[in-house]
């Protein structure tokens, strides 16, 4: 039997709510009842089901910030929505999209203050900034051009790429740049939004995100082809030293012995583990990445 999650349920209902504010102050019309309430729905289903994965009983401080994130974002997406059909209200777009973007640095930083950072929290992080961005995107393409949508697009080519390529799914090693690039791409957005910056100058700056992005993406790729083999054959040490592991265990329980669990866990191939751990192969923070009796591979 499923376990109801309280926390996105209380986010589904905080959205509703935040739709019905909007409604009652600048006006939301059918579009944007529609595309906000269909995004609070899918956000809870996928939020719940992501916490249920991970064994997760409720959200952590940090999730609750992301959480509250991503119901402003819900706001924004409304808004954008009804943009199509009437004159968008800019300025409180602009606010909530500031306030959403000011917040990403907040849960972050209680994340590390109560060490509640799991694979969960930065996953739910990372889809609420990119769908910000691919919303923010889709708003300014009537005045910008639809080049534009290629920076709210990159990402979701990126993950539908490694469904088919099968060296893209795997570890990436944390980057910082990486988390600056990102944060540009919502500033730029923000600003074209808000027509802060004459028309020539607000494609320039757009023009400049796209290519950070395009060399951030571009470094990613590079470094999941050039390390596709070694990553391989960690991977393929792990299996076979779980299965070593499994089988002394085996032989010890049928000599009467008592199995023993201090043997290396899977991903021990690697020298100097840190943090960055996605598709359970974890990665160091430094630019040279060790791999036991397989050589070296810079990123």
């Amino acid at each position: 039997m499923s376990t109801v999650r309280t926390g996105p349920v209380i986010g589904l209902l905080a959205q509703i709510g935040v739709l019905a504010v909007l409604a009652q102050t600048v006006g939301l019309g059918p579009a944007g009842w529609a595309a906000g309430l269909v995004y609070g729905v899918v956000l809870c289903a996928l939020l719940s089901r992501g916490m249920t994965r991970a064994g997760a009983p409720d959200l952590s401080p940090a999730d609750r910030v992301t959480l509250s994130r991503a119901i402003l974002v819900g706001g924004v997406t409304a808004l954008a929505a009804d943009s199509f059909t009437r004159p968008a209200p800019v300025a409180v777009m602009v606010v909530l999209t500031s306030v959403a973007l000011a917040l990403d640095a907040v849960d972050g930083y209680t994340a590390r203050r109560t060490g509640t950072s799991s694979e969960l929290g930065a996953r739910f992080d990372m889809e609420i900034d990119s769908f910000l961005v691919l919303v923010l995107c889709l708003y300014v393409t009537p005045s910008t051009g639809a080049w534009v949508l290629a920076i709210g697009a990159m990402r979701y080519v990126f993950v539908a790429a490694s469904w088919v390529l099968g060296w893209m799914r795997g570890s990436l090693p944390p980057r910082y740049w990486r988390k600056v690039v990102a944060a540009v791409q919502g500033v730029v957005l923000t600003v074209a939004m808000g027509d802060a910056l004459p028309g020539p100058l607000t494609t320039v700056v757009l023009v400049a995100s796209l290519a950070l992005l395009v060399e951030s993406f571009g470094r990613d790729v590079r470094w999941l082809w050039t390390t596709r083999h070694l990553r391989h054959a960690v991977a393929h040490d792990a299996v076979d030293q779980r299965a070593g592991v499994a089988h002394a265990s085996d032989a010890m329980v049928h000599a009467g012995g008592q199995p023993s669990y201090s043997a290396p866990s899977a991903g021990a191939g690697l020298t100097g583990l840190g943090h960055g751990r996605t598709d359970g192969l974890p990665w160091p923070e430094h630019r040279p990445v060790a791999v036991a009796r397989r050589g070296i591979a810079r990123v």
